[in-house]
């Protein structure tokens, strides 16, 4: 329609990407606190300017726009910088989960082609063995020295980065859907898929947390879920920026930790998922803690337990809560049941957020009635740009030009969408369906019951055998014998557990999802006898 000069003068003035959003809140509230991570204050001003100078870094080490870098870390400073300095150069940023093994890493940075990595000190020698593995010998080399030991040979002080160079924004047109993000998912699956992420599927979801997720400039949240994974970055410490909000940065969930740093920094906003929540309830500081200025707190990851919601309302009954529902390829917020809705509808993922559009479909791609049970799919902006390198799964995830989840849910005539379970976590037992999830609240009622897992074995008879692992609460006297009894008094018997197991902890992500693959595999030989 124009000259390539003037398209690209007027696609210049309409920019709105990742990287734009600090520099914007820079210029409304420079003053501004905003992120606190340890001894350091940085102001919103202050923050910008590390970022440009972390971008120019970054540049001048050879890497542009579409390049992969990896980082390797822990929650810290430096990982806030990256995330927005990567954005300013249209570079796309790999987080990395810190839990992995050197060869698990080098799959991801074989399979992103990534140009190099930013790691943190201590898990820098696991960084040179992936490195090593996936035969990448050249590149980027950042060390963040969280511990303050000197970098190795080879590596580089990303603290140079953001403190020296032009504090300037470089030039680089960033748009829309340009790729800067590539997430790989939590590795409950064999391998981990690489969805890729564009400015305008994180802003678009940002939108919905701020509208419908109450958030505001005046928020001082603390993160201390891992920022590699997309619900603490992008659901809450990139929407903080995008307001003007405080950041408190914490290295990790250590109940201890999070409930003395609500009190000292008047933290007013607070997200985990039920297993962090539930750890900050049995806490023996959480009676005795000043938690008075929490005004919001938010869950997902999970369902919340039912008897677990309750009593969050009635310890913290000035708290309004809301459960984030979605996953990282909805970048990755699709549902929300809000304040008003958390007990009258507890257990329901809630209504589609602002910019999402959901329903349920049968195995055909038919949508089903209220009431049934169906696949969940969506379509929203938020919507990842697909799975990188991979047209195969890409093409299965968005046939019908929906995504498709790979959840199963049932949703009521007014919108309100249950999650009854993944698909892989339907237990097949005896020619029946039984969803984990309704096993696993019948048992949380009972008194007692800290944490409950539901999932099914390969079992001769029943092909699989409904079994649950339970953590009893502190002091509790809680036996196996005690949740088959009221197993029998609240659930048919299809639905009951065959197998029931008492443990003191259950395996669980940095993002705190309860693995059941690994408990399939572990508890593989209950029905060896049967």
């Amino acid at each position: 329609m124009y000259a390539p000069e003037i398209s690209s003068m007027v696609a210049r003035a309409r920019q709105h990407s990742l990287g734009d959003l600090l520099h914007r809140t820079a210029r409304r509230d420079p003053g501004r606190l905003a992120v606190v991570f340890g001894d350091l204050r940085v102001t919103y001003a202050e923050f910008d300017v590390a970022v440009n100078r972390a971008a120019h870094a970054l540049a001048a080490r050879g890497l542009t726009k579409g390049d992969r870098l990896a980082l390797l870390s822990h929650n810290s400073w430096q990982y806030a910088v990256l995330v927005f300095a990567t954005a300013r150069l249209g570079v796309v940023l790999v987080p990395v989960n810190f839990m992995l093994n050197a060869d698990e890493i080098a799959y991801i940075l074989r399979h992103s082609g990534a140009s190099g990595i930013v790691a943190e000190d201590a898990l820098a020698p696991t960084a040179e063995k992936a490195l090593a593995a996936a035969d990448l010998q050249d590149g980027v080399r950042g060390w963040i020295g969280l511990s303050g030991a000197a970098p190795a040979e080879g590596w580089e002080d990303v603290d140079a980065w953001w403190q020296e160079g032009p504090a300037e924004a470089p030039d680089v047109l960033v748009a829309d859907d340009d790729p800067l993000r590539l997430m790989y998912t939590s590795g409950t699956e064999s391998r981990p898929k690489g969805v890729l992420l564009s400015s305008r599927s994180l802003i678009s979801q940002y939108v919905s947390c701020i509208v419908d997720g109450g958030m505001s400039g005046d928020d001082v949240e603390v993160h201390a879920l891992p920022m590699y994974h997309c619900a603490q970055l992008d659901c809450f410490f990139s929407v903080d920026v995008y307001l003007g909000a405080t950041s408190i940065i914490l290295p990790g969930p250590d109940p201890a930790t999070l409930l003395a740093t609500i009190e000292r920094e008047r933290v007013t906003k607070l997200f985990c998922p039920p297993t962090v929540w539930i750890s900050l309830l049995r806490h023996p500081d959480f009676d005795t803690t000043d938690l008075s200025s929490l005004r919001k707190g938010y869950y997902g990851a999970s369902p919340m337990p039912v008897e677990v919601l309750h009593e969050l309302q009635r310890r913290l009954p000035d708290v309004r809560l809301w459960n984030f529902y979605g996953q990282t390829e909805m970048s990755p917020l699709a549902t929300i049941l809000r304040p008003g809705e958390q007990l009258p509808r507890a257990g329901s993922a809630g209504r589609a957020a602002i910019n999402v559009e959901t329903m349920l479909v049968d195995d055909a791609g038919d949508p089903v009635p209220p009431g049934e049970i169906g696949e969940i799919v969506h379509r929203s902006p938020h919507a990842a740009l697909g799975y990188y390198n991979d047209e195969d799964k890409t093409a299965e995830a968005f046939r019908n030009g929906w995504f498709h989840s790979g959840d199963l849910g049932v949703m009521d005539a007014d919108g309100y969408l249950t999650v009854v379970d993944r698909k892989k976590d339907m237990i097949k037992t005896g020619g029946e369906n039984v969803a984990s999830r309704e096993v696993e609240e019948a048992i949380y009622a009972l008194d007692g019951v800290a944490e409950v897992a539901v999932f099914g074995i390969s079992h001769p008879h029943w092909i699989e055998a409904v079994t649950a692992v339970v953590v009893p609460k502190p002091g509790s006297a809680l036996t196996a014998d005690d949740v088959h009894a009221h197993a029998r008094e609240r659930l048919a018997g299809f639905k009951r557990p065959k197998y029931v197991v008492i443990a003191d902890s259950l395996p669980k992500n940095p993002s705190g999802k309860i693995l059941k693959r690994d408990l399939r595999t572990r508890h593989a030989d209950l029905a060896a006898d049967a």
